[in-house]
């Protein structure tokens, strides 16, 4: 991911108190759990990249399928079994030899993650047929200064489409997902909506993900010099950024997630009253990442 999307970058009921200062830390335990889950599910994309017709492995909660996390529950979501769309005849997979530079085929609306298990459609993002949202309604996810210079980028820097899709589940959780497709790669590289000054419209301030930056710090270190040759799982990881709402958040904490692959850039919103807890955040950002690639 280029500089401007790479700052530094899957919701679950929050059983305590609202917090009313700063988050606390998270915990040795937790966190040694949630970097044993990004390096497993990296290895599950260089499975994920060799063909149509994937069924990836952490979109349920059975936690005796996931190494490092076989003991207590972590609040992820139960997400229906994701497969690789239907692509045109002919047509190469992205990131394949044949299509180096990630041109995604298949329709917009079939590489969005689907809502998990006990979620119900959000009526506040607005879409069309086929799960197409305007530029314009898309931008409501922005401050209103903002807007005005996005929608002219995307206007004229090779935006072709949009789709989204929202759920809420049941603890209060909202989530937003937008895919952009561009004319390319080098259009996504420009793109200006994905950085940690971004000015979304319910987070004025955003800060690097810690526990993600710090699990992508472990697995730098333990690729090491072998990171070039690491295929699909180090360039996803690279290519997926999180944010979030700088403490104090307010009456609600916004999570952002950005996903750079080929020619889609995939945006992720989760906003819930109190603190968004993280777990779900990250395992939402994993499997849209998976789809993509």
């Amino acid at each position: 991911m280029t500089e401007q999307n790479t700052a530094v970058a899957g919701t679950a009921p929050a059983a305590g108190p609202e917090p009313q200062g700063p988050a606390a830390p998270v915990a040795p335990k937790d966190r040694r759990t949630l970097f044993a889950a990004l390096r497993w599910t990296a290895a599950v994309l260089v499975f994920a990249a060799v063909g149509t017709g994937v069924t990836y492995g952490i979109t349920r909660a059975e936690r005796t399928d996931v190494p490092g996390l076989s003991t207590e529950d972590d609040g992820r979501w139960t997400y229906p079994a994701l497969t690789k769309p239907q692509l045109p005849a002919g047509a190469a997979l992205p990131f394949a030899a044949d299509n180096p530079e990630g041109i995604h085929y298949a329709g917009l609306n079939q590489l969005l993650l689907p809502a998990p298990a006990g979620a119900s459609a959000d009526s506040t993002l607005k879409r069309e047929k086929d799960e197409a949202v305007t530029v314009d309604a898309f931008l409501e996810e922005y401050q209103a200064g903002e807007r005005e210079k996005l929608k002219t980028q995307l206007v004229n820097e090779g935006l072709r489409q949009i789709a989204g899709r929202g759920w809420t589940t049941p603890d209060g959780t909202r989530t937003h997902i937008y895919l952009l497709r561009f004319q390319g790669p080098g259009f996504v590289d420009a793109f200006k909506g994905c950085t940690v000054s971004t000015g979304l419209a319910n987070a004025s301030v955003l800060e690097a993900d810690p526990v993600w930056s710090e699990a992508k710090r472990s697995q730098r270190n333990d690729l090491g010099s072998d990171s070039a040759a690491a295929g699909p799982s180090w360039r996803s990881a690279r290519d997926v950024t999180l944010y979030q709402e700088a403490q104090p958040a307010g009456d609600e904490q916004v999570r952002f997630g950005c996903v750079q692959s080929g020619d889609i850039q995939a945006l992720v919103l989760q906003t819930r009253k109190g603190q968004a807890p993280v777990v779900p955040f990250h395992q939402t950002l994993i499997l849209q990442s998976q789809l993509l690639y």
